[in-house]
């Protein structure tokens, strides 16, 4: 089995989208642009950690990372709390670190 960005870019965004399913609609733009932009840096991070280049501790500590960035991104929609953006970016961030696990050997 192959890590799919593509499909785990989807996964992340039907996170965010239950998550958020009142607000989507001011959500979705915010969140695609971010996915899109951080698609590249998501993938990478990702193939290292699947590889076992970066350990698991690099890992979650990059997640937090991207999970902080995504968070900033979705403050940027001012009809979201603080809270909403959270378990929104939890919801995403979620989604790619189960992706990753799957594909590592045990």
């Amino acid at each position: 089995m192959n890590f799919n960005i593509n499909e785990v870019l989807a996964q992340m965004t039907a996170a965010v989208k239950k998550t958020l399913s009142d607000d989507w609609p001011e959500v979705k733009s915010a969140l695609n642009l971010f996915l899109q932009n951080r698609k590249a840096r998501l993938e990478l991070l990702a193939e290292f950690r699947i590889k076992n280049t970066i350990s698991a501790d690099e890992f979650k500590s990059r997640l937090e990372d991207e999970k902080i960035m995504l968070e900033s991104e979705m403050h940027v929609v001012a009809i979201i709390s603080k809270s909403m953006a959270q378990k929104a970016a939890n919801a995403a961030i979620q989604v790619l670190d189960k992706a990753v696990k799957a594909l590592i050997p045990l």
